[in-house]
């Protein structure tokens, strides 16, 4: 098993935010991650949410500017929060510099095409090789759960319908819905995947829902006041999706919200506590 190193380590709420680095042999390259341990994890491993962030975004935006350590703090649930991209000179960019493709843009896919395949693996990185590094070092259980905003409300979507027996729930905040129907979504799947459409399936909430019922209860939240949400997010692909399977979906449009952390955050504790329920026993 890789070892990790602690680069910081703050008190907070009574627990640590912690961020660590690793060699990750998925992704060909050392990668660095966050971790919030409340201070139940003194006594007993606690289950983790995992959060996974968007475009342009590192391990840190989420920890710094949610504020969801108070809840979980409270609740006694651990946050993992890793990067959005494989890092490092070696790894490859887009050749024009652009935000949305590349580093900081690796859309939690499995890249097949070069020269992106030997080390965008984020789909495996986030739903094995991480839990798996996370669980053997720190006080954690293997109750998971997972969340993401953007770009990783769609990653959490797809990783959690392709893996339902890995999760105990699922929730996001703006997510890239319907990724093979917009132009985030199909600049990045044509870049990794190739320009196979049917590839592009594997990855997209919206057909993954459509086809097969869910097993494992589903909350997005979206605000209504998003620039991004007609041309780039459409939440009423999953909603029509959600409904043709029979699956429980609860799509919440937030009236004046936009696409920033101020959104997160005023939402942040409802969605810790709806992954309380499958995390936690109740009483």
């Amino acid at each position: 098993m890789q070892a990790l190193e602690k680069i910081s380590d703050q008190r907070l709420f009574g627990g640590h935010q912690m961020r660590f680095a690793h060699d990750s042999k998925v992704l060909n390259c050392r990668m660095q991650f966050s971790v919030y341990l409340p201070p139940q994890a003194g006594q007993q491993d606690v289950p983790a949410l995992y959060w996974l962030s968007g475009l342009t975004c590192t391990d840190e935006n989420f920890s710094a500017k949610a504020g969801a350590q108070r809840v979980a703090a409270e609740l006694g649930i651990a946050l993992v929060i890793p990067d959005t991209s494989p890092r490092g000179e070696q790894v490859p960019d887009d050749p024009e510099g652009a935000y949305d493709f590349g580093l900081g843009a690796g859309f939690y896919v499995n890249a097949t095409e070069a020269p992106f395949a030997s080390h965008y693996q984020m789909y495996d990185y986030i739903a094995k090789e991480l839990p798996a590094l996370v669980e053997a070092e720190l006080p954690l259980s293997p109750k998971r759960s997972i969340s993401g905003h953007s770009m990783g409300g769609h990653g959490a979507l797809v990783i959690a319908l392709r893996e339902s027996g890995r999760y105990c729930s699922v929730s996001a905040f703006a997510p890239i819905s319907n990724p093979i129907n917009c132009p985030w979504g199909q600049k990045a799947l044509t870049g990794y995947l190739g320009k196979d459409e049917s590839l592009w399936q594997n990855y997209d909430a919206s057909v993954l829902l459509a086809e097969k019922q869910a097993t494992l209860p589903i909350l997005v939240d979206q605000g209504d006041a998003d620039p991004f949400l007609a041309k780039q997010l459409k939440p009423e692909a999953l909603q029509t999706a959600s409904q043709s399977s029979g699956s429980e979906l609860e799509l919440r449009i937030q009236p004046g919200y936009d696409h920033s952390y101020y959104f997160i955050a005023s939402f942040i504790e409802d969605h810790l506590r709806f992954h309380g329920l499958y995390l936690l026993p109740q009483s």
